[in-house]
């Protein structure tokens, strides 16, 4: 593997692994673009449906190992836990707005710039 940029020898088995899943990664990503892109592309209602039936086949290993890294490496467990499988609008979950925003709608309140009781 050339994608190492400290010498292997300094690092511990679950380092060098997470680096294979990682890699794998990209490549599966990658290849669920050059089948989606294809498969586009083809007038050929057979070859697109074999090239969905590869594209899909990828998504499958992508998965895999987003789901690898979701029990190997404590970090990806918590942002996958915050960010899948949820509704709300991707980019306002870090802060937790589109939470309290449901919540101030949800009571009915508008929380604004409150500070909460001065008592």
């Amino acid at each position: 593997m050339t994608d190492y940029h400290e010498p292997q020898e300094n690092m511990d088995v679950k380092t060098l692994d997470t680096a294979r899943i990682l890699n794998s990664l990209k490549e599966e990503i990658e290849a669920v673009n050059w089948y989606n892109q294809r498969a586009a592309a083809t007038n050929d209602p057979d070859v697109k449906a074999v090239l969905e039936h590869n594209r899909d086949e990828e998504i499958e290993h992508a998965a895999m190992a987003l789901e690898w890294l979701r029990r190997n490496v404590p970090a990806w467990e918590e942002e996958l836990s915050t960010y899948l499988f949820t509704n709300q609008p991707i980019t306002q979950i870090e802060e937790g707005e589109a939470e309290d925003d449901e919540d101030s709608e949800a009571s009915g309140q508008n929380k604004g710039l409150n500070v909460g009781d001065m008592k």
